[in-house]
């Protein structure tokens, strides 16, 4: 483990190692290995280069060099670098993509609703003149 720019301690599976299994974590967390599981934290995810993940990725945030193959669920942004390659369900709140990269999912945003009504003057209503 690591410390990222916050001082709070990432989560690393080193390149060369293969994970079997469901991680649930708080914290960030670096894949330059492989997970095949589903993976749920409240902390950055980074997909490295050399590293990949099969099954499903829950979270807030993630950053995606290598591979992923399942459904990722993501309040915030998922980053796909030149590198990337996605197969499968996407939905998230916002979505950056680099040029290179291969994005081959269904695709769902869920941004913030923007309101389409009127909107009043902070001075309150106008009122009408009417003439006799």
């Amino acid at each position: 483990m690591g410390l990222n720019s916050n001082g709070a301690q990432q989560n690393i599976i080193a390149q060369d190692t293969k994970l079997i299994g469901n991680i649930t974590s708080n914290s960030p967390i670096r894949i330059d290995g492989s997970l095949e599981g589903n993976l749920t934290t409240q902390g950055k995810v980074v997909v490295g280069k050399m590293g990949s993940i099969k099954g499903q990725l829950k979270g807030v945030n993630a950053d995606i060099e290598g591979k992923f193959s399942g459904k990722i669920e993501l309040t915030g942004t998922l980053v796909l670098k030149d590198t990337a390659h996605i197969d499968g369900e996407v939905i998230i709140g916002k979505l950056s993509v680099e040029p290179g990269a291969t994005f081959n999912a269904n695709c769902s945003m869920r941004g913030a609703i923007k309101s389409l009504g009127s909107e009043q003057r902070a001075s309150g209503p106008q009122k009408e003149e009417k003439t006799a």
